[in-house]
């Protein structure tokens, strides 16, 4: 499966120190994203979640895009910080996206980073979020 940098990783891979500019194209062979076959991380961990999108239908960079704007704006401490929570919490297409290993608190779970870009632009919508920041 396609993926892009969405933002610049640059640090400790699986394969050891790399730099990667954003819009590199990069793929994911059997859970493992590699770039011209070194693996750089495993496809759930948190530097795939933060650095690299799914990018099959071309939209990988806007989905890096979304789903960076949406976890930053969910963590502004604000007068409206908890009403955009509770937004989160209430609406049902944003639950498919929550860890269902923490009951009490929202983490959001590998599938989040793959939505489709309706979905993320939804979720944007509802806490605020805008689309390319």
């Amino acid at each position: 499966m396609k993926y892009i940098v969405h933002k610049r990783f640059k640090g400790k891979a699986l394969c050891g120190e790399v730099n990667l500019p954003a819009m590199t194209e990069v793929e994911n062979k059997d859970g493992v994203i590699c770039y011209n076959g070194s693996a750089l991380c495993f496809d759930c961990s948190e530097n795939a979640h933060q650095f690299f999108a799914r990018n099959d239908d071309g939209n990988g960079m806007l989905r890096g895009k979304l789903t960076q704007a949406i976890q930053g704006r969910l963590a502004k401490h604000d007068k409206q910080h908890q009403s955009r929570w509770d937004k989160v919490w209430e609406d049902p297409a944003c639950q498919p996206y929550k860890r269902a290993d923490h009951e009490d608190h929202w983490l959001w779970n590998h599938d989040f980073f793959n939505a489709d870009i309706d979905v993320l632009r939804h979720i944007a919508e509802l806490v605020g979020a805008k689309e390319g920041t």
